[in-house]
């Protein structure tokens, strides 16, 4: 089945972003071919623009997207009817290397992921391979679903941490991830987290987020964490969350700063303070269905996270919005479908459920 032509937002080349009009993809066997109804965009997207990620993980040109949630247009044989509303992972694993059978699809041998070497969302249509598809409820907003992807990425880091009841984190940051960090946190029922951010204007979002405090300096923060959580992409956070934690702590990094971009560690600190750190690639299957079945059972919420919503032909206000300093900004949401067919698919206000296991 095909659904002709639809504007998509393509990056030819670095720096050149354009609206046009494409073919929908015909999908092959066992795809799903889906109509996106939102798309998140998010600053790997203004990397992507401007040329900054690791070529290794671009390929141009593409279409941007790899947050989002939509539509079922048709399926072959994936048991999944024409008007369901899905989600679906972005990195494509092979499925038979050594990582992908051990379960860490994120390191699969062969990187491919929608949005960066395949296209992405911001369109009319995209194919997706079956098993990548997951249902969601429908309690669960549209923007609920478009935000599975950066929730997936930071469940799977804190899974991988040492978080535990009763402790004491400390999230850096104040960006998307970083309050996704501070909601998904409230998942072990910590004692007290805190987020140290930039930006006043962020406060509110925090404390909506689950945050006890929100601080714009590392001294008002404070010391002596047991576990500190990096999300803000830059170096001197880096070296800012290795200072907050206790000795004995765990750092996890899941920001990520430009290509090449390197910090002076104060390695004998890193010893003498016996300090666990962890990167975070992207997020696995399992981390992608754990998510979405939290989703789907009500325990978990993000679509407050949502602060700027534009139509897809208002890409370049979008993007202008994420490179902007205006606050409070939390996701910055395109619709791709018309609002009204929006309306459809995005169920009326919920009380905020409890995220406490």
């Amino acid at each position: 089945m095909s659904g002709g032509r639809s504007p998509a937002l393509v990056v030819r080349t670095p720096g050149d972003v354009v609206l046009e009009e494409r073919d929908a993809p015909v999908p092959g066997r066992g795809e799903v071919l889906i109509r996106p109804d939102v798309v998140g965009l998010c600053g790997t997207d203004l990397d992507l623009v401007a040329g900054e990620l690791d070529p290794a993980y671009t390929r141009y040109p593409l279409v941007l997207g790899h947050e989002w949630s939509g539509t079922v247009v048709s399926a072959d044989g994936a048991g999944l009817a024409p008007g369901t509303r899905v989600v679906a992972e972005g990195i494509v694993p092979c499925g038979h290397c050594a990582r992908c059978r051990a379960g860490d699809t994120n390191l699969c041998a062969t990187y491919d992921e929608l949005g960066f070497t395949r296209d992405g969302a911001a369109a009319g249509y995209v194919a997706v391979a079956a098993p990548l598809v997951h249902a969601i409820g429908p309690a669960v907003s549209a923007e609920d679903g478009a935000l599975v992807e950066p929730a997936s990425v930071v469940y799977r880091a804190l899974a991988g941490s040492a978080v535990a009841p009763g402790c004491r984190a400390l999230v850096v940051g104040d960006g998307t991830v970083a309050l996704l960090a501070v909601r998904l946190l409230g998942l072990w029922s910590p004692g007290e987290v805190v987020m140290l951010g930039r930006r006043e204007g962020q406060a509110r979002l925090a404390a909506t987020a689950g945050a006890a405090r929100f601080e714009t300096s590392p001294e008002a923060a404070g010391t002596g964490y047991d576990l500190v959580i990096e999300a803000a992409g830059t170096t001197d956070a880096v070296l800012t969350a290795l200072a907050a934690a206790r000795r004995g702590g765990s750092v996890v990094l899941i920001g990520l700063p430009p290509h090449g971009e390197t910090a002076a560690v104060p390695v004998d600190d890193l010893v003498n303070n016996d300090l666990t750190i962890r990167g975070s690639f992207g997020y696995t299957s399992s981390a992608w269905r754990d998510v979405v079945g939290l989703l789907n059972s009500g325990r978990l919420r993000l679509d407050f996270l949502v602060t700027h919503r534009f139509g897809l032909a208002d890409w370049q206000q979008a993007l202008d919005a994420l490179r902007g300093s205006e606050s409070p900004r939390g996701k910055v949401m395109l619709t791709i479908g018309s609002p009204e067919a929006l309306l459809t698919l995005t169920p009326p206000p919920r009380p905020t459920p409890e995220v406490s296991s």
